[in-house]
This record gives C-alpha cells, sequence and structure tokens, in this order.
C-alpha cells in the first residue's frame, strides 16, 4: 500500500496530548474543551489550542453545542492517517531486512 505522507497529520498526532485526546473523544463518542480538561493534566485553554491542531489537519470537526462546541474525531481522517503509519511501517521493515541481509552476508565473507 502507498501512501503519501502528510506532514502536518502526522505533526498533530505526534504529541501525546493530542493523541490523548483522540483515545478520550473515541471512547466518549466526542466531547468538550472543559470535558477533555477534566480527564488531562492541562488547562482548559491548553485543549483548545490541542483542538484547534487537531482541527486544522482534519481529525477533529466541530458542532457548535450552546456555550461550547463539541469535537468528535472524523474517521475517515483517523484511518488515512493509520495507513499512512502503515505505509511508514512496511517500508521500514523492508530497509530493516535489506540491512540484515546485507550484514548477514558481511558476516558470512569475513567467516569464510
Amino acid at each position: 500500500m502507498s501512501a503519501t505522507i502528510d506532514d502536518e497529520l502526522w505533526s498533530a498526532v505526534g504529541d501525546p496530548t493530542r493523541r490523548r485526546m483522540l483515545d478520550l473523544l473515541l471512547t466518549d463518542g466526542g466531547g468538550t474543551a472543559t470535558t477533555l480538561s477534566e480527564q488531562l493534566p492541562v488547562t482548559r485553554q491548553a485543549v483548545a489550542k490541542h483542538l484547534g491542531v487537531l482541527h486544522r489537519v482534519g481529525l477533529v470537526h466541530v458542532t457548535p453545542s450552546g456555550r461550547e462546541r463539541l469535537y468528535e474525531v472524523d474517521e475517515a481522517q483517523l484511518a488515512r492517517a493509520v495507513a499512512q503509519l502503515s505505509s511508514v511501517g512496511a517500508s521500514w521493515d523492508a530497509r530493516l531486512h535489506r540491512i540484515r541481509r546485507i550484514a548477514e552476508a558481511i558476516q558470512r565473507s569475513q567467516e569464510g
């Protein structure tokens, strides 16, 4: 599988707080900056900034809900991120396999 790597997307999910927020949103079916800040060791303002990053890359979408904004994970964009991770993992697995074959060939030539 070949997926184009989106650096902004990976920068967004590279932050452990944002990954935890995605986990919470998936588990709870959505949430607000207030409800998320109650479950995380950061302020509501920090949560709002993190949510802004996730929204910019399309990982969450926002619905106004009274005075708050309800955030939900965009499952299609999350699936795209997972596909990219799988593609990168497969690519590195192939590279490491080639390095191992080269190292084994060098070792055999030194022993023989």
